[in-house]
Order: structure tokens, then C-alpha cells, then sequence
């Protein structure tokens, strides 16, 4: 059993979405943690235990960001995190996964497909320890966990796409 420990200094998670149908607005959750169990020589036996802050949504954009912690969106008062707990992990390539999982925001769970990309192991040369990298991408439709606040366009379309694409990184200090 390897014990992973994350180092969230090399560690984020990102995201984008459609703004006014022709640009990407982008932000990141500053404060998560990421509990991972299992052996790192047998990626498909893990298990994985994302908490996210909801609250720690940034895009750089005060009012925005404040939008997105109201009930129109996170509605962080009443919902504080986002929880996603893997269901299984199938390997795919030699360096890449499929990793099924039960994603929950407010207080609606489905289960979601997302591509693992396994960076490999590094000796630390600062400190001598041994880490490991993955990459994690996928997409979410917000509207299915009840984020539906939308506004139509003059121009037809609307303000913000239903689509929302992850982007993580996560390095562990493994044991």
C-alpha cells in the first residue's frame, strides 16, 4: 500500500467554459484536497476522493466570482463543496486511464467519465523524496447538476455554455 500525499503547491484545478458563445472564460478552485488510496504500481485498484471548497472559485474577476458563489450557481452558503469519488479506474493506454466516477454538486450526483494521465514517478533532488504526476481532463454538463442561470444573446445563443471542461494537475509525495 502507497501512502500519497498531495502537494498542493504542484497541484491545480482548472476549468473553462463558453462565454457569449465565442470566447472561453476560465478560472480554478484554489483549495481543494485529493485523497488517494491504494498501490501506485496498480493504478486500476485506486481509489480517489476529491473534495473541492466551492467557495475558492477564482476567475479573476470579483464580481463574477461572487455570481458563481450564489444560489444563480455554487450557492456556497447552502452547498459548500463539490465531492467526486471514483467508482473505477480502467487502463486505457500505457500511460493513460479511464476513471468512472460520482461526481456531486449540490446535492446532485452523476456518474462521469474522465481521462487520467499517468506522468510517472521523479526522485525529489531537494529533499530525496519519490512523487508522482497525473494529469486529469473531462467535461461536465452544469446544467445537469442544477447550475442552469443563463442569459440569451441579441444575437441568438447564450451567455454561458453548459459544457464545462477540467483541466487538473496533482503531484503526490508518495510512502
Amino acid at each position: 500500500m502507497t501512502t500519497f500525499t498531495l502537494d498542493k503547491v504542484h497541484s491545480g484545478l482548472e476549468f473553462q467554459v463558453k462565454h457569449m458563445m465565442v470566447a472561453k472564460a476560465k478560472g480554478e478552485f484554489k483549495n481543494f484536497d485529493v485523497a488517494v488510496t491504494g498501490d501506485i504500481n496498480n493504478l486500476e485498484d485506486l481509489n480517489v476522493d476529491v473534495t473541492v471548497d466551492a467557495a475558492s472559485i477564482s476567475t479573476n474577476n470579483d464580481d463574477r466570482d461572487g455570481h458563481l458563489r450564489s444560489a444563480d450557481f455554487f450557492d456556497v452558503e447552502n452547498f459548500e463543496t463539490i465531492k467526486i469519488k471514483s467508482e473505477s479506474i480502467k487502463r486505457l493506454s500505457d500511460d493513460e486511464y479511464e476513471m468512472t466516477a460520482q461526481v456531486t454538486i449540490k446535492d446532485v450526483t452523476n456518474t462521469e467519465k474522465f481521462v487520467v494521465e499517468f506522468n510517472g514517478t521523479s526522485k525529489n533532488p531537494m529533499d530525496g523524496s519519490t512523487v508522482a504526476g497525473f494529469e486529469v481532463t473531462g467535461k461536465v454538463n452544469r446544467e445537469a447538476y442544477g447550475l442552469t442561470w443563463n442569459a440569451p444573446l441579441e444575437t441568438g445563443g447564450v451567455l454561458v455554455g453548459k459544457d464545462v471542461k477540467l483541466n487538473a494537475n496533482f503531484e503526490f509525495i508518495l510512502n
